[in-house]
């Protein structure tokens, strides 16, 4: 007698699809993770692939010969005073307290244009810096003067706004910008009734529960989506090391704290990032920001000389700074390279070149302020229409 089977019913135990479908979801959720480590998520492949060929060109041996000829473009010259502190060859200008370098502006800034700053704690001197100059700064909103500031926090009262990683700056962008981006509520952390933890914001607030948490994350969106309505963005890029939430799928702007990672065991994981990821995140950002941002937008990028306050890949903090500057250097400049209303411009250069006693506060790490002004003198000189 052959077996009797109900029609409709599959010939294969449903406790078996089940477990098919759940492996499914695990190896697409792999795929990709992989793509976003490889550099190579949704967006990011095309644009970043089609930006290095761009940029990749050849140039015609007479022009290469001709930007070589002029004075900044040499290090020394024979018959110099390398000691002439006033020349133009860097020889000489590195001899300066406050090194200046040479910009050429792509574009001007007028003092109407309302302007926007986001990335690592640099871009908050920038803020305070063009705020003091009577520039409409958007991303200095008068709406975080309602924040508490964790008392004996060495930070500024903005500081809760810094944004570490590509990473952090295009998910903040998109969640305020993309009509289909949205906040990753579960990646809240519920400590207890009374205590939420935001990871994509500096732990520089106190720590509240969640209706207070969501709505400290409303009105950072509500400040974010003003950069629609603003022509000049600065991007200052701060590191590479970056913590990835395996619950939520999501980029995380700070490391987890010591409770969320003894609360949720192997939830998060951590990884260095590279160069061809990083320049697929900022080509995401470019994007978006075209698509959503200021029709006659224009970018200032620029890499953070503030160095890591500590590092988790296990290398020397040095070395490990290192590597995160200079991968942040190559991208900078090769999304500028890449794009026509992008300009790089050089603070990294200008405060690593200066004497450590004018340029860095007794950590060595935070930027003094005099230095910081120096920085954004050459900025207004070089950008700004009278």
């Amino acid at each position: 007698m052959q077996p009797r089977v109900e029609a409709g019913r599959p010939s294969l135990p449903r406790r078996v699809f089940r477990k098919l479908r759940e492996r499914l979801r695990v190896v697409r959720r792999r795929r990709r993770r992989l793509l976003w480590t490889l550099g190579l998520g949704r967006g990011g492949q095309g644009a970043a692939l089609k930006l290095l060929r761009r940029i990749g060109s050849n140039e015609a041996a007479t022009d290469a010969i001709r930007s070589s000829s002029g004075e900044y473009c040499r290090w020394h010259k024979r018959d110099i005073d390398p000691k002439d502190a006033t020349g133009p060859y860097a020889c000489q200008r590195l001899r300066n307290p406050r090194f200046s370098v040479v910009v050429d502006a792509g574009f001007r800034v007028s003092r109407q244009d309302r302007l926007y700053a986001i990335g690592s704690c640099f871009a908050r001197g920038i803020e305070k810096s063009l705020k003091g100059r009577g520039f409409a700064v958007e991303s200095a909103a008068a709406d975080f003067d309602r924040f508490a500031v964790t008392p004996g926090v060495p930070v500024t009262a903005l500081g809760f706004t810094n944004k570490y990683t590509t990473y952090s700056m295009y998910n903040e962008l998109s969640w305020a910008l993309d009509p289909g981006a949205r906040f990753p509520v579960s990646s809240l952390v519920d400590l207890d009734a009374q205590r939420c933890i935001d990871p994509h914001i500096n732990p520089t607030l106190p720590v509240v529960d969640r209706f207070a948490t969501l709505e400290r994350r409303r009105i950072i969106q509500d400040v974010t989506r003003r950069i629609r309505d603003c022509r000049v963005v600065f991007m200052t890029l701060g590191l590479v090391e970056v913590w990835y939430d395996t619950q939520a799928e999501v980029h995380l702007n700070t490391t987890p704290n010591k409770e969320m990672l003894q609360r949720y065991p192997g939830r998060y994981e951590f990884m260095v990032s590279n160069y061809l990821q990083n320049l697929a995140n900022m080509e995401r950002v470019h994007a978006l920001l075209s698509a959503f941002g200021h029709p006659d937008l224009r970018m200032v990028v620029t890499t953070s000389p503030v160095p890591l306050q500590a590092t988790y890949s296990g290398r020397d903090i040095v070395t490990a700074n290192t590597y995160s500057k200079s991968t942040l250097r190559a991208v900078a400049q090769d999304f500028a390279s890449g794009h026509a209303n992008v300009q790089y411009f050089p603070s990294y250069e200008i405060v690593m070149n200066s004497e450590r006693s004018a340029a860095w506060e007794d950590d060595y790490r935070h930027v003094q302020g005099p230095m910081t002004n120096h920085v954004m003198d050459l900025f207004m000189r070089n950008f700004v229409a009278d």
